[in-house]
């Protein structure tokens, strides 16, 4: 079953394409999407890996987290499910 993963405290300038070679040298690599500011359209300095395998998963979260990467320790842990948010409008 496929894992999410998150990916913190990356440089702005990591690629996707440079995500996906690091993380796949653990395993099968599904997707990234690093999150760009809206306004700006420049990274925000995180993003998300799938992976295929949870057991790949487990190990590149356990092999990445801390590891330094284009000069920033990456942050890497199993992605939360987003809550949705609630609507606060009053009437």
């Amino acid at each position: 079953m496929a894992k999410k993963i998150y990916v913190g405290n990356m440089n702005y300038a990591t690629t996707e394409d440079q995500l996906n070679n690091l993380f796949g040298q653990y395993g099968t690599v599904l997707s990234v999407n690093i999150i760009n500011d809206r306004d700006t359209n420049r990274p925000k300095g995180f993003g998300f890996v799938e992976m295929e395998e949870e057991d790949a998963a487990e190990a590149a979260i356990s092999a990445l987290n801390g590891f330094e990467y284009d000069g920033r320790n990456l942050r890497v842990n199993e992605a939360l499910e987003r809550k949705p948010k609630r609507n606060n409008f009053r009437y």
